[in-house]
């Protein structure tokens, strides 16, 4: 299903102050893309993934990676870090499913936020997942780079920026990493887009994720 916006994000903002709003700063498009299935068994373990157009990409491949293995769900969205929406959309529909492993990555949406801005809502992020998802196994993935910087938008200088502030976090944190944006950064050749990657350089993620989520996986049920 695809949300535009929450209940609970509106009810979030329905409660801030006019200033308060003025200052969340949004893309002219938001949009949110949910995926839970297999809601009612409860025979594997359930992952789930969060992310943005990319993880969405990369998603179906990473769901038949883990076939008999775990359930896959997914959280694209393009909210950003600062946003608070953000928190509440997450909290929400978390609220939804125990959660055995999360991946999650959210670097490369709201670059109208400074990177001092990221890092101070970074946490908010973290704790928000670890409230929602309470004895999972948590997984960051850095950001991927970009075929070509665009003025008032992603950038790999920023990108590179943003994940040494959430790398210098989670690993303060213990949290496990997957170097997505190491990976690709080689690959620049599978870029379907400025941005976004060929089905190519959706499946190399998707192996990585696996394997990533693989070694986090409980061992038994």
């Amino acid at each position: 299903m695809t949300i535009c916006r929450t209940a609970a994000a509106v009810a979030l903002l329905a409660g801030l102050s006019f200033a308060q709003q003025s200052e969340i700063r949004r893309e002219n498009i938001e949009w949110t893309d949910v995926w839970f299935p297999n809601s009612n068994s409860h025979d594997l373990p359930r992952v789930l993934l969060i992310g943005d157009s990319i993880t969405r990409a990369y998603f179906p491949a990473v769901e038949k990676n883990l076939q008999g293995k775990a359930y896959c769900a997914r959280i694209a969205t393009s909210k950003a870090i600062g946003d608070p929406a953000l928190l509440t959309e997450l909290a929400t529909l978390m609220s939804e499913a125990k959660f055995d492993v999360v991946h999650f990555n959210t670097g490369m949406h709201g670059w109208a936020y400074t990177e001092d801005e990221y890092r101070a809502h970074l946490p908010e992020l973290l704790a928000t997942i670890r409230r929602a998802a309470q004895g999972a196994r948590l997984i960051w993935a850095s950001t991927t780079p970009v075929r070509k910087d665009k003025e008032s938008g992603p950038s790999n200088t920023r990108i590179a920026d943003r994940n040494r502030i959430a790398r210098d976090l989670f690993t303060r944190e213990g949290i496990q990493s997957d170097d997505l944006g190491a990976l690709m950064l080689s690959h620049s050749d599978l870029h379907s887009d400025d941005v976004h990657f060929n089905a190519e350089g959706s499946a190399m993620m998707a192996s990585q994720v696996a394997d990533s989520i693989l070694k986090a996986l409980p061992r038994a049920m």
